[in-house]
């Protein structure tokens, strides 16, 4: 897996994206040579072809991600492959027709993005049916064996199994409990004890072994895993590597020595300061963009249902101080009278008719680009939790007070991985995503956030 934006990208994913990049400028190119004569070409070479090639390039991309089309969890049959391109390529072709209308300049030639387009759909239509097939061959997979079979052991076991994008073959487990040896553990089994690794790893061909054992020390053949791998075969530990598959750091069984000597978790004057300029910087173009916007949303409040047009509330900040967020009211006057705190829950009757629909977009969440101004949040960041629930989930949930380290955002790595939290098991959920945050925290990483977000936004996905 490569580290990419201060996240790790597997391999196949990479390759995906850089050989489409090139698959797609090549065939624009290809066809622009051939649909014109050699004195029109010269001319078309002279008014910068490589860099409307680029530019279509890149919002082919685009198109292709926002549809999901890199995402190998959601693309698993050629019918929804099928599906998802010519989505892709219609709004591809939409985007175009609309730069070359913008923008005179950067039309290509008669029919040269048409017939690309054609081009492109069939070929990428034959090769992803092709790259499914492949992606699906063990023998392209690396082997691995997970030493342990405890709770992470499992959880690891789990996400690699529905991670096809990552190139991993489990083939089983071995255990320091010689009753478990032989039986299933989803799916892969136990193959054997601990001190049988050498024979394990020989006789199944495996390319390299994950500890996942929450106490090793003096129970591992210390000396026949180093000599494995002196001879290439890949040794690492489950929480690094549940941490490159999932993008999230597992809570379970997690030892503080992990969290002070694992690289990161660093909290320079210089991320302070790039995070509180981004976040001013971003919050003025945002309510300057959105002003319309939200004049609109007020109205909108007022006509639906009685009472206020913002909503102010107490949440947990930064070392553990209490601020009042700013939102636009999404449920009814008093909605908690009765019930006192609790989470939002799905189809909740608390939340009005246009309350839905400005949470389902975010729309509720824009006054708080005022809370960053203010330098009570950043723009990216841990979502904020109200005190009632903090006090709560820091007795029940190892290291959640360390979210409160960053100021909270609004919106995160959490928020764009996962959601908003509803429960307890929710919360631990996003709270693995939020140290992951913290842990790789930069300015690429937020970028990509935002991105994401964006892309959410639009596609109107990742919220109650």
């Amino acid at each position: 897996m490569f580290r990419i934006f201060s996240q790790y990208l597997p391999t196949r994913t990479l390759f995906l994206i850089v050989f489409e990049n090139l698959l797609i400028g090549a065939t624009i190119r290809l066809v622009a040579m051939m649909r014109l004569s050699n004195s029109q070409y010269s001319v078309f070479e002279d008014q910068g072809v490589l860099f409307k090639v680029i530019t279509i390039t890149l919002i082919c991309q685009l198109c292709l991600y926002f549809h999901d089309l890199y995402d190998l969890r959601i693309v698993k049959d050629s019918r929804e492959l099928f599906v998802r391109l010519l989505q892709a390529f219609g709004v591809c072709s939409i985007l175009v027709a609309a730069v070359y209308s913008l923008f005179p300049r950067m039309f290509l030639g008669r029919g040269v993005f048409v017939v690309a387009v054609i081009i492109l759909l069939c070929f990428f239509i034959a090769w992803r049916v092709a790259f499914l097939w492949i992606n699906q061959k063990r023998g392209l997979k690396q082997s691995m064996l997970i030493v342990g079979t405890g709770e992470l052991a499992k959880r690891l076991a789990a996400e690699i199994l529905c991670r096809p994008d990552v190139g991993i073959q489990i083939v089983g487990f071995a255990t320091e409990d010689r009753p478990m040896i032989g039986k299933s553990l989803l799916n892969p089994k136990v193959l054997g004890h601990v001190s049988e690794i050498a024979t394990i790893v020989a006789r199944e061909r495996v390319d390299g072994i994950v500890v996942a054992m929450p106490e090793s020390r003096g129970k591992l053949p210390v000396a026949e895993l180093l000599d494995m791998k002196m001879k290439g075969i890949s040794v690492e530990e489950a929480t690094t590597l549940y941490e490159k598959v999932t993008g999230k750091i597992a809570v379970e069984n997690l030892r503080p020595s992990w969290l002070i000597f694992s690289q990161g978790f660093r909290k320079s004057k210089l991320t302070h300061f790039y995070k509180r300029l981004f976040g001013v910087v971003f919050s003025i173009l945002g309510l300057l963009l959105f002003l319309p916007v939200m004049i609109v949303i007020a109205l909108l409040i007022k006509l639906d249902s009685a009472g206020p047009v913002f909503f102010r509330q107490e949440r947990v900040g930064e070392n553990g101080e209490v601020f009042r967020l700013l939102k636009f009211r999404s449920m009814f006057e008093n909605a908690e009278t009765d019930t006192g705190p609790i989470w939002a829950l799905e189809n909740d009757r608390r939340i009005t008719r246009v309350g839905r629909f400005i949470r389902r977009v975010r729309f509720d969440e824009l006054p708080q680009f005022v809370n960053v101004l203010w330098g009570e949040m950043s723009f990216v960041g841990p979502r904020p939790e109200r005190p009632h629930f903090v006090r709560q989930l820091n007795e029940k949930i190892p290291y959640y007070n360390q979210r409160h380290s960053v100021k909270p955002g609004i919106t995160g790595w959490a928020q764009i991985k996962y959601g908003y939290g509803a429960s307890f098991d929710d919360t631990l959920e996003n709270l693995q995503f939020d140290l992951f945050y913290i842990k790789n925290m930069s300015v690429a990483l937020d970028l990509l956030i935002i991105f994401q977000t964006i892309k959410i936004v639009l596609s109107g996905k990742g919220a109650h």
